[in-house]
This record gives structure tokens, C-alpha cells and sequence, in this order.
């Protein structure tokens, strides 16, 4: 066999060969064009080998620690400078993996870690895969998040993997599944502990077993007539989360699907739904834009070791308990502190839940809540790593709290506060030692919020900060430095968006028009359902932070204060702008033709302005990660790329 850079194949005494994906240079696996290349040519190379060369079956597996595949090179789709060469990029990928499928012996994917885009394509394009069954290994195929399609097979082999629907789900929304799932579904032939995968391997290709099929209910799902029928169920659901004028994908993955069984190059280039157009889309080129992005946040984890064990949070409210089950989830041990067992239980339940809804599996769920601990005496914080205060928003309470801490901790335990809206510096005032604290803001709802502010107090050390965005990395969130300042900046810059929106049902606006006009520009949830999520006393006491000196007392608007006063604060107690029962919104339907013209532009435009002034503060470093912050803080609308990006493309 001939030597390659990316590649190492092994050939054993059972005249198996072992394909080693090992991209050079790199901690990560992704098939950039020259590791396509080379694949391409050991397609070729094993499929016209003679006689005693010939495999009698390969495995293709990671050679890294850090998972199987996570797709295409990224970072070569933004220094592509037309359509024309996008197109020729996927069709080098779409003839590698047909050429694969085709290969005249039995292949396997041997998937161990993430499993992602192409990944997963080249997977499906094996006779069998098999799943290690372990908390790192997921697949799917998030292409649509980067506003592409599955253009190497995915689009076609999955649906006749797992049926429409379930194929449907993956591609539509990039939802990722765990080896177990995997294998409930048929997208894995089996789910193995990690001891034995490669003897899992070895008896598969040794058995040639028929190859997974289809049960007669998913064949059915890919019969024609039934997958125009289903395309256009889904495309009801899509319009309800995105539309098409600002994301083209899902829209051209289920056109591609039900019109060409999943044929990327089908469409002439002037269709809506061709490669050409949505590789042309400023969606597209926003979307990757918003991949570099987030990868710079990841980044910010790698410049300290610091690694937690045992985490600390008190206070167990909506915030408190929810940071303590996330933590526990990611594996930490957590202690979870208040007043009383009484105050803890709705915290424990809220976790429950959670560790049912990700976890599924009952072993796993019974050691994630074994690892949450209630409490109520505080002794945990005498041994975390990691301490994070979230009670309400009071100065002089939170200042009590750490002037305790302080004489009771480790020395190189971070003492950090959840605050949304005090000034480090207030807080650590009355402590001895000022530059031990930190902030560490989450956003509500934990589980889905991915971003964390790292909030710098004038006097907070640096190796702390550091050590923050390692721990944020470390529960798989996404850390943004930014400097003590009231509001920090995610909620600088949303408050006056949410207080426009109030004003305008001051005005006499219903808040579902409200509402739709912000969701026809393309913000996941319109600013008064945020509110209520956010909490609408947090929403009062971040507006009073943030108004003009002497002003806070008259912080507009009055239908806010009147519901505050009522006791309706939101989603938490089930009435605020609107009802939740059962924990689900209850809101009247918004014709969209009773939005005023210009109401979107009117709500977007103190962000826009608050962003503006918050970059010229040097609030985050620049301007891209202002941009960064809106987007996973706030939700800004992602097509834009972040506010600061959408007023320099309005401004062209």
C-alpha cells in the first residue's frame, strides 16, 4: 500500500484492514481537500487491488482521542470565493463516498467519539457501523446550522437507513444522538462498550451478517407519493421555528429529498434549492461566520489547566438549581445549597427532569443524580473547586455571602457570582481579598443557553479569569470574557430591546404582535415570551441598573410593574405577558398583517445602538465578539451574523 499524510492503514493476519483516520497537524478529525484526496485514492487503490491485496473487509476508524470525524474542513468553505467552487468541493466528497459504497468487500465504521457531517456520511456509506457506547459518541448531520445540506450522501442514504421521519429530524434540526439511540433507530448495527470494539469489528466482517434494512413502515416513508406528503408536514413544522427567507437549508433538504432522493446537484443552479444558490446565500456566509465565532469562544478554555471535580452553588432558585443540575450532568459532583430541604426539593425535581430528558438511559440518570447532593448546612463549599453564589439580586446579601466564604474555602477554589446586573466590584468590596472574585453570569434557561460571561472585576486576577473559561469549557458551555460593567453586556444590550417592547404594549401593541414582528425579522422567540423566560422582576432590576442616573425609580414600562406587582413574573410563577400552564405558553395566534410597518426596525433598534456604545466601552475585546455575545446570549437573529455585522452589511 502507498504511504499517506492523513491516513494509516494496517493489514492483520485475518486479511482485515484497519483504515486510521489521522489528520496531521491536527487534534481534530475533518476532511479537508487534501484528506479527501487521499481517501479517494485508496478507494481506488484497495478496490482494483488483486488476489492476497485485496481486503476481505476494512474497518475504518479515529486514530485521536478526541472522536471518529467531525466533517468538512470549515475553514475551507470561507476561503471558497464562488459558488462554482463550492459545488465542485461537495461534488469531490459525493463521488469519493459513492465510490466507497461501491468498494467490491465488506466495510465498517467503528464510531468512538463525535461522529459529525461527513462523518456520519462516510459512515452510512459502509456496509456496517458500530457505536461505541460511551458519553462522548454522537452523530448527526448539523449541516443545516451552517446553512448547507448534507451534500455527500446524507440526504440519500440516511432516509433508506431509518425511514423519512427519523432522517427528517436529524437533518432538519442537527440533533445529535448517542450510540444507544443509534442503535434503536437502525443507524447503527450495534452499540458496544469500548473494551470490546474492536472485537466487535473483527466478528461482524468475519460473519458478513446481511446488512441492516429498513422495517416495511420506513421503506414506505421513501416511496415517492408518501415523500411528498411528508416533506410537506415538515415543511409546516420548519416555517413554525425558521423561514425560508432567511434559512433557505432546511427548505432545500426537504425539496432535494422529496423531488430527487436526496440528489445534491439535481437543481439547476438558478432554483431556489440548488447548491449554487444557498452556497451563495448571505445566510450561508453568516451561519460559517458564526462557526469561526463560536469556535474563538471554545478557544478561550485552552489557556489554563484548570479542571473541576467538585462544584458548589448557592442558592437553589430557578438559576442556582439549574447551573447545579448542568454541572452534574457534565459529570461534576455537586453540592447545592439554601435555606431549607423545602427550598432544595423543586431544584431536585427540576433535575430529575432534565436528567431524564438527556440522558435516557437509567444507569446513566441514576449517576447524574447521584452526583447532585443537597446542601442545606454548606458544608461542600470547604471542598469545591468552584463556588457560584446565585441568589437574588441583592448587594448586601451577596456581600455577606462571600465575606464568609472567603475564611472557609480553598485557596485555589474560584469564588464566582451568577449576578446579572451588579458590578463585580460592588460585590467583592467588602471582602479582604477583592481579587478572588469572579463572574460566572449564566443564561436562563441553562440548559439551552450555551454562552457564560467571564466578568473581569477591576481588581479580579487573571489566572482566575482563565481558570473560568477552562471550568465553562469544561461543563460545555461557552465562555466570553467581558468587563465589570452594569449589564455586563449580553444584558446591556438586550434590556433596551425587551423595554421597547413593553413600551409598545404600553402603547397599546398586543404583545403578540409585538412578539411576531420580532419573530418576521428572525429572532428565535419574540422579546416579551423572552422576558417571561428571563423572569420580568430580573427584566425590572436590570432596567433600573442600566437607566440614567437618578432615574431608575421611573424605569418604564407600566405594564411590566403592574405585573410584577400582581406577583406574575413570568414562565417561573405561570403568568406574565402570557399564561403557562402547565409550564407551557399559552398565547393568542398573531395575524401578521396587523404588525405596523416598521415595528421590527423600531424594537432592533436600541440593541443595535446599545451594541454600538458597549463595543466603543470596550465592554468585549471587539467587535466580533459583541457579535458573539448577542448571538448566543441574546439569540439575535443568527442569519445576520450578530448585530455589529448586520449594521456594517445594511450600511454597503
Amino acid at each position: 500500500m502507498s504511504t499517506y499524510k492523513h491516513w494509516r492503514i494496517e493489514r492483520d493476519t485475518d486479511g482485515l484492514h484497519w483504515l486510521y483516520f489521522d489528520k496531521a497537524g491536527e487534534s481534530t478529525n475533518t476532511f479537508s481537500a487534501e484528506a479527501m484526496t487521499e481517501l479517494r485514492n485508496i478507494v481506488t487503490e484497495l478496490g482494483t487491488a488483486a488476489g492476497g491485496e485485496r481486503p476481505r473487509g476494512l474497518v475504518v476508524l479515529s486514530a485521536k482521542d478526541s472522536g471518529f470525524i467531525a466533517g468538512a474542513d470549515v475553514r475551507e468553505f470561507t476561503a471558497i470565493a464562488t459558488p462554482e467552487e463550492a459545488v465542485a468541493l461537495v461534488r469531490r466528497g459525493w463521488d469519493t463516498f459513492n465510490e466507497f459504497a461501491a468498494l467490491p468487500f465488506p466495510t465498517l465504521a467503528l464510531i468512538r467519539g463525535f461522529c459529525m457531517g461527513g462523518g456520519l456520511e462516510l459512515a452510512l456509506a459502509c456496509t456496517y457501523r458500530i457505536a461505541v457506547d460511551e458519553p462522548g459518541t454522537r452523530l448527526a448531520l448539523p449541516e443545516v446550522m451552517l446553512g448547507i445540506v448534507p451534500g455527500w450522501g446524507g440526504m440519500r442514504r440516511l432516509p433508506r437507513t431509518i425511514g423519512a421521519p427519523a432522517a427528517l429530524d436529524m437533518m432538519l434540526t442537527g440533533r445529535t444522538v448517542d450510540a444507544k439511540r443509534a442503535k434503536r433507530m437502525g443507524l447503527v448495527d450495534e452499540s458496544v462498550p469500548v473494551r470490546v470494539m474492536m472485537n466487535a469489528a473483527r466478528i461482524t466482517l468475519a460473519a458478513r451478517p446481511a446488512p441492516h434494512r429498513p422495517t416495511l413502515a420506513q421503506r414506505l416513508t421513501l416511496w415517492s407519493p408518501a415523500r411528498k406528503i411528508i416533506a410537506a408536514q415538515a415543511r409546516k413544522q420548519t416555517a413554525k421555528k425558521a423561514r425560508r427567507v432567511h434559512y433557505p437549508a432546511p427548505y432545500a433538504i426537504l425539496d432535494i429529498w422529496s423531488e430527487h432522493d436526496g440528489d445534491p446537484f439535481a437543481f439547476p443552479a438558478a432554483h431556489a434549492s440548488s447548491l449554487q444558490s444557498l452556497l451563495a446565500s448571505p445566510t450561508t456566509r453568516n451561519l460559517i461566520r458564526l462557526f469561526g465565532l463560536q469556535e474563538r469562544l471554545k478557544a478561550q478554555g485552552k489557556e489554563s489547566a484548570f479542571q473541576a471535580k467538585h462544584v458548589h452553588v448557592i442558592g437553589a432558585g430557578t438559576m442556582g438549581g439549574d447551573i447545579a443540575a448542568w454541572c452534574a450532568l457534565r459529570g461534576l459532583k455537586v453540592t447545592l445549597q439554601d435555606q431549607s430541604s423545602a427550598k432544595l426539593a423543586p431544584a431536585m425535581g427540576r433535575a430529575a427532569k432534565l436528567f431524564k430528558d438527556r440522558l435516557r438511559d437509567p444507569r446513566r440518570i441514576r449517576d447524574a443524580a447521584d452526583l447532585l447532593i443537597p446542601d442545606v448546612a454548606g458544608d461542600g463549599a470547604r471542598s469545591a473547586d468552584v463556588i457560584i453564589e446565585a441568589v437574588f439580586e441583592n448587594l448586601q446579601v451577596k456581600q455577606d455571602i462571600f465575606t464568609a466564604l472567603e475564611a472557609k474555602v480553598r485557596p485555589g477554589a474560584i469564588l464566582a457570582t451568577n449576578t446579572s446586573s451588579i458590578p463585580i466590584e460592588q460585590i467583592a468590596a467588602a471582602m479582604r481579598d477583592p481579587g478572588r472574585l469572579v463572574g460566572l453570569h449564566f443564561f436562563n434557561p441553562v440548559p439551552k443557553m450555551m454562552l457564560v460571561e467571564i466578568v473581569a472585576g477591576v481588581q479580579s486576577r487573571p489566572d482566575l479569569l482563565l481558570a473560568c473559561a477552562s471550568f465553562t469549557r469544561q461543563i460545555d458551555k461557552l465562555p466570553l470574557p467581558v468587563k465589570s460593567a452594569p449589564g455586563f453586556l449580553v444584558n446591556r444590550i438586550l434590556a433596551p430591546y425587551l423595554m421597547e417592547a413593553m413600551a409598545c404594549v404600553d402603547e397599546g401593541v398586543a404583545p403578540e404582535i409585538v412578539d411576531e414582528a420580532a419573530l418576521a425579522f428572525g429572532m428565535p422567540m419574540g422579546p416579551l415570551e423572552l422576558a417571561d423566560t428571563v423572569g420580568l422582576d430580573i427584566c425590572l432590576a436590570v432596567g433600573k441598573m442600566l437607566a440614567p442616573a437618578g432615574t431608575s425609580e421611573t424605569v418604564r414600562p407600566a405594564r411590566l410593574r403592574q405585573l410584577i406587582a400582581e406577583g406574575k413574573l413570568g414562565r417561573k410563577t405561570g403568568a406574565g405577558f402570557y399564561a403557562y400552564p402547565g409550564g407551557k405558553i399559552s398565547k393568542p395566534r398573531a395575524d401578521p398583517k396587523r404588525v405596523p410597518a416598521g415595528l421590527a426596525d423600531r424594537l432592533i433598534a436600541p440593541l443595535l445602538a446599545e451594541a454600538q456604545r458597549a463595543l466603543a466601552e470596550g465592554i468585549v475585546a471587539d467587535a466580533d465578539l459583541v457579535d458573539a455575545g448577542a448571538i448566543f446570549g441574546t439569540g439575535f437573529a443568527f442569519y445576520t451574523g450578530g448585530p455589529l455585522h448586520y449594521l456594517a452589511a445594511r450600511a454597503t
